[in-house]
C-alpha cells in the first residue's frame, strides 16, 4: 500500500486531520527520523483527537447560543465594590455543582455583569463537554406558547430537560400571568430530575412570590420557588458603577 493510498483512506474515513499530520511526517523525515513507530502513530492520534475535541467544544458553544460566547472565567473582573467571592466562582467553574444538581442565582441591578458571569460559567461547562442553553425568560415563555399552539409542548419540555445547564436571563423581570407560571413550572419540574439552572435576576428570591402569577396562584409560585432556592448558590453581584459605565459602553448593556 502506498502512502498516498493510506492518506486517501484516512480522508475517506473522515480522519482528515490525521491524514494531514501523516503527510507532514512524510514531508519532514528529518524531524521525525529519531522517533519510533509507536511515538509517530501516537502523535497522529493525538492530533486527530485534539482537533475533534476542539470541534466539539465550538459546536457546544455555538449551540448554547450565549449572549457573550467569548465570556470566560478569566475575564470576570473582581473590583472591590462588586464583592464577588473569587474562590466560589473558581469552584463553580469546575462544574461539580452541575453533577450534583445544584442551581445558581445571580442577583444584581441591571448592568452589573450578571449575564457575563452566567455566560462565563456556561462556557466553562462547555469546556467540560456539557450541554448548555442560554435564553431570556421572555423568549422562553414565547417559545412555550408557540409550542402549545403547534402541539409540540411536551417535545420542547424534553429538549430543555436534556440540557445539562440551562441559563435563564431576565428572570421574573415582568410579573408572570397564571398561564406563564404554569408553563414555567413544567420546565422547572422537569429539570428537578437532572440538570442545573442559572437564574439571572434583579430581584431577591423573597420577592419572587409576588411576581409569579396572581395571589390566587400561591401554590404554583411556591412550587416553582421551592424547587429552586433550597438547592442554589446565591451570588449577589454588586457595584457602585455598572459594567457599562466602567468600560464606556453606551449602546449595549453589559448585564
Amino acid at each position: 500500500m502506498t502512502n498516498q493510498t493510506t492518506i486517501d483512506k484516512l480522508h475517506a474515513m473522515r480522519l482528515g486531520t490525521m491524514a494531514d499530520a501523516f503527510e507532514s511526517q512524510l514531508q519532514n523525515t528529518d524531524t521525525f527520523a529519531g522517533l519510533s513507530f509507536e511515538d509517530r502513530f501516537g502523535m497522529l492520534v493525538d492530533t486527530e483527537w485534539a482537533k475533534r475535541r476542539s470541534t466539539k467544544l465550538q459546536k457546544l458553544i455555538r449551540t448554547a447560543d450565549f449572549r457573550y460566547p467569548n465570556a470566560c472565567i478569566e475575564g470576570i473582573e473582581y473590583f472591590p465594590d462588586r464583592k464577588l467571592d473569587k474562590s466560589l466562582i473558581l469552584r463553580l467553574s469546575a462544574c461539580r455543582y452541575i453533577q450534583e444538581g445544584h442551581h445558581i442565582i445571580l442577583e444584581g441591578a441591571s448592568g452589573n455583569g450578571k449575564t457575563y458571569i452566567a455566560c462565563a460559567l456556561g462556557v466553562a461547562a462547555c469546556r467540560n463537554f456539557l450541554k448548555v442553553r442560554y435564553i431570556r425568560l421572555p423568549e422562553l415563555l414565547n417559545d412555550l406558547v408557540i409550542a402549545r399552539g403547534e402541539g409540540t409542548f411536551k417535545k420542547l419540555i424534553r429538549t430543555y430537560q436534556k440540557v445539562d445547564l440551562l441559563i435563564i436571563d431576565e428572570w421574573l423581570l415582568k410579573t408572570l400571568t397564571t398561564e406563564q407560571a404554569m408553563d414555567l413550572f413544567e420546565i422547572i419540574e422537569a429539570r428537578t430530575r437532572g440538570g442545573s439552572t442559572i437564574f439571572c435576576t434583579q430581584f431577591a428570591p423573597r420577592g419572587w412570590y409576588e411576581r409569579i402569577g396572581t395571589p390566587e396562584d400561591g401554590t404554583v409560585s411556591e412550587a416553582i420557588i421551592d424547587r429552586i432556592i433550597h438547592n442554589s448558590f446565591e451570588i449577589m453581584v454588586e457595584g457602585k458603577s455598572s459594567m457599562r459605565e466602567r468600560h464606556g459602553i453606551r449602546s449595549e448593556s453589559a448585564d
